[in-house]
């Protein structure tokens, strides 16, 4: 029988404001334990502040999750705090609300109708030990901001940005640039024009591209995923899936938003290269699917106290040797950011919306362009893909089976070929 206990405290402040107006200001503390038990090929679960010996006992008593027969064994131990240089938690809260309303300030011009600043900070500390003998803790604080507005001139639109990082204040220093981008793209995308559609070369902005890595690749990679079948690289594993030139990893020691020192199951993080050379690798996994498919743990990651599901980290395409002017050299359209969009890991499907984008001639950027949409295959698309030489990173929040976590979306910019401005139906995503 295995057994593992999580000992989770958390602090989070949440401040919204609209409009120059504080919408919401809301502090929270928690604290609790998860209790796990696998015993006879099923999961026991439970969540309680009671003592080691009762937690395990209720949670044998609801063994309801089917499991494997067993789970990888790790050695782990150690512990990690990240200090931050301005904690968020010396400072005053309406010296806060001051500094947030000064953003915002930023974002107001004329033709702007609607603005908001959304901001949060929260630490977390983490214990953690098992039957195995394995014992760690972690204490990481988090800070975020989303700046976004609302313009109309032509058209309606919206747009925002975001800043998050495994950080103190310090992080948010750039924040008023972000604001002025903001408004700066806002007012030209109200008067932009529709845009073109067909089959075309596009070259995809660090955040667009990280989005599609994250979306149309990461989550066909996730071992769970493999286990079930619902994986168009499931047998793959040691194949050729892409272009020589394709290079992709995912890495939770980097100080980007899906940084953890431990995941959810004591493992130490580590980077785990996904593709290299373009060659499939290895899958990401959690101390169960590694043991079924003989592969190393270390991607289990879980909403508070919620069951360790196999989750991203910090996932990107490593850079190439391309310079923007190059990759322009054969484009006919650059697309910027992402308002999201849906994949089918099964596969390999997608359809994404860039927050707006400029139509290319002979190299040249030219009219700005809005509302666009982008669709392909993953594995067709990465057989023919030139990749640039900026990598970046761009923070969120990923879902799956309604738990959101830290992620980062990491790549260079990229030329490839896929269908834009298309409102194909695609198969069903999971």
């Amino acid at each position: 029988m295995f057994y593992d206990v999580r000992e989770i405290e958390s602090y989070t402040l949440k401040i919204s404001i609209e409009n120059g107006n504080v919408e919401k200001l809301r502090m929270d503390r928690s604290r609790g334990k998860a209790f796990r038990v696998l015993k006879n090929g099923f999961w026991g679960y439970f969540v309680g502040d009671v003592d080691v010996k009762e937690g395990l006992t209720l949670a044998e008593k609801n063994a309801v999750f089917e499991g494997s027969s067993n789970v990888l064994d790790v050695s782990s131990k150690g512990s990690f705090f990240l200090k931050p240089k301005e904690d968020f938690r010396d400072i005053p809260i309406d010296e806060k609300v001051e500094f947030l309303k000064e953003v915002e300030d930023h974002l107001k011009c004329e033709g702007i109708v609607s603005t908001s600043v959304v901001y949060f900070e929260n630490v977390k500390k983490f214990r953690y030990h098992d039957s195995n003998g394995n014992e760690v803790y972690y204490e990481v604080p988090r800070i975020g901001l989303t700046v976004s507005a609302v313009a109309k001139d032509r058209t309606l639109q919206f747009y925002s940005r975001r800043l998050m990082k495994p950080s103190g204040f310090e992080a948010l220093r750039d924040a008023y640039e972000l604001a002025e981008e903001v408004s700066e793209v806002l007012l030209k995308l109200v008067n932009a024009r529709a845009p073109p559609s067909g089959l075309m070369n596009v070259v995809l902005d660090s955040r667009l591209a990280g989005v599609f890595i994250h979306e149309a690749f990461g989550h066909a990679v996730e071992g769970d995923h493999v286990l079930q079948g619902s994986s168009v690289l499931s047998n793959k594993l040691g194949c050729k899936v892409a272009s020589e030139s394709v290079n992709i990893y995912d890495d939770p020691t980097l100080m980007e938003f899906g940084f953890y020192p431990f995941d959810d199951e004591g493992v130490k993080s580590e980077r785990r290269a996904i593709v290299e050379d373009g060659v499939l690798k290895d899958f990401l996994h959690s101390r169960e699917t590694a043991f079924e498919l003989k592969s190393k743990p270390g991607n289990a990651r879980a909403e508070g106290l919620n069951f360790p599901i196999v989750r991203m980290s910090n996932t990107y395409l490593d850079r190439g040797d391309y310079t923007m002017d190059e990759l322009l050299e054969s484009a006919e359209v650059y697309l910027i950011g992402s308002r999201g969009g849906e994949t089918d890991p099964a596969t390999g499907y997608f359809q994404f919306n860039a927050q707006y984008g400029y139509v290319v001639k002979d190299g040249e950027i030219c009219e700005m362009i809005r509302d666009v949409s982008l669709s392909g295959n993953t594995l067709e698309i990465l057989k023919d893909v030139r990749i640039g030489k900026d990598l970046k990173f761009d923070p969120g929040f990923c879902g799956k089976n309604d738990q959101l976590v830290p992620v980062s979306d990491g790549s260079p910019s990229i030329l490839i070929k896929a269908l834009v401005g298309g409102n194909e139906q695609l198969p069903k995503t999971i």
